[in-house]
């Protein structure tokens, strides 16, 4: 998954910033002119950047809006303990925020449990609501199709590669695979020309999570045809079929054929920091497929600086399995701005909203996060497309790209997953056996309600 901005270390152990607790207790509900804010605050204490433009939105607002204050509440944790500290603060009118920053991963499951309440009504008068990408509106709608949260970037993912070693290896520097045969012959290319180079990462396992699942796993999955994990016409989850087995084969390949990691590095946990940090900046690595938001790590104010980053890498779309429309895919995550249905102070809460959204400060913000823009006048933004080299390839790829199901099993689901790549890496099952394996799990997951589409 993505890293915030320059990039966060994992944290051993949950830690709230200090008063964020008892801050919680007075109540949303107990002064009616302040809006009590919640949000993530990273995990490393040199990463204040989300901290610095809120503390500035605040002023902002505050200016423009006399006598009404912002009360920023942040939690400084892993991210899956900060969603569980704000879903306990959600819970009760006494502790819950009027403001809260939602993972579109979660935002689903938040309103299933009732936490979140409906801004349609708000929407429909806000004329930059019309500036918001469809993809990115999905993400923040639930199945009763109302809206619960407003998007404020997100990412997308494809093809990193190292021009300088496929010059070595004959490949060319505008290298645009068609097909996954095409990426499995460059990477095949590289280890028979450009010996001691990893040709091909993709993320895979158990212990990486999301980033395998997801940006390995799912950037296959989703190009061999529509709707391949969850139908959303059926309300039910998609059985291993034979996109699925494709999918795993495609893993399998890679480290079967030695075209990846040594599977002992690939499954794991710190693999993706390993790629980020060492072997693309070492040009270890020729191909990685990977995020947008790499290039964090290689600025000035990044963890691993690498000045040439810019003219070593180049990038390309992922392609779809055979070429198919729309010929290329990716997938996104982001986060959203909600207001949980126990605010006491809803409407002045929507303000703030429209205040982080106006124009400029979107601009400010998706160039602080090194986001992918969701409005189409910010994708436009000269601030905006000038601030990473490969910003304007990303966010190209956003009219094709994918979100995950949303939905409150998701996160076993990804687990059945991570499993069954696990397997086939490790060479302990094969496609067609860790796909029926999945699919025994899903049944259980879902009571026996999926879609079968065996062939």
């Amino acid at each position: 998954m993505r890293p915030t901005a320059p990039l966060i270390l994992a944290a051993a152990a949950t830690v709230l910033v200090a008063g964020s607790l008892t801050a919680c207790g007075s109540g949303s509900g107990s002064d009616p002119d302040t809006v009590k804010v919640v949000y993530n605050r990273s995990t490393d204490n040199n990463v204040r950047f989300k901290d610095q433009f809120l503390e500035s939105m605040k002023k902002q607002f505050e200016k423009a809006h006399p006598g009404k204050k912002i009360q920023l509440v942040p939690i400084q944790a892993p991210d899956d303990d900060y969603a569980t500290k704000a879903q306990q603060m959600m819970r009760s009118p006494r502790t819950a925020p009027d403001l809260v920053y939602e993972d579109t991963f979660r935002i689903n499951s938040d309103i299933e449990a009732g936490y979140l309440r409906p801004l349609d009504a708000y929407l429909a008068k806000w004329p930059a609501w019309s500036h918001f990408v469809d993809t990115a509106k999905a993400a923040a709608k639930a199945g009763d199709g109302k809206t619960y949260g407003v998007p404020d970037g997100t990412d997308t993912r494809g093809l990193w590669f190292n021009k300088r070693l496929f010059a070595k290896a004959g490949l060319p520097a505008d290298w645009h695979p068609r097909t996954w045969a095409d990426v499995l012959d460059a990477a095949r290319t590289i280890k028979k020309k450009v010996p001691g180079v990893i040709p091909l990462n993709v993320f895979t396992g158990k212990a990486p999570g999301e980033v395998a699942v997801m940006q390995g796993f799912e950037m296959l999955l989703y190009g061999t045809g529509d709707n391949p994990l969850y139908d959303p016409a059926a309300k039910k989850w998609v059985a291993g079929g034979k996109g699925f087995k494709d999918a795993l084969d495609f893993v399998r390949t890679v480290y079967g054929e030695k075209l990846g990691p040594d599977p002992s590095d690939a499954l794991d946990a710190n693999i993706n920091t390993t790629v980020g940090t060492e072997l693309l900046p070492e040009s270890k690595l020729a191909i990685d497929l990977d995020g947008s938001w790499l290039g964090q790590f290689w600025l000035a104010k990044g963890t691993r600086k690498w000045p040439e980053w810019s003219t070593t890498l180049g990038q390309a779309p992922m392609p779809t399995q055979r070429g198919q429309a729309p010929g290329q895919v990716s997938m996104s995550g982001g986060w959203t701005w909600a207001i949980p249905q126990k605010s006491g102070n809803a409407a002045l809460a929507w303000e703030f909203i429209q205040q982080l959204q106006q124009k400029e400060n979107a601009v400010r913000w998706d160039v602080a996060d090194a986001q992918i823009a969701v409005r189409d006048d910010v994708a436009a933004d000269p601030a905006y497309l000038n601030s990473m080299p490969g910003i304007k390839f990303f966010t190209s790829l956003v009219k094709n790209t994918h979100y995950r199901p949303a939905l409150p099993v998701y996160p076993q689901v990804s687990s059945a997953i991570g499993e069954a790549l696990e397997s086939v890496t490790s060479g302990d099952s094969t496609p067609a056996g860790a796909a029926k394996s999945y699919d025994d799990q899903l049944k259980s997951i879902t009571g026996g309600a999926v879609v079968d589409r065996t062939g």
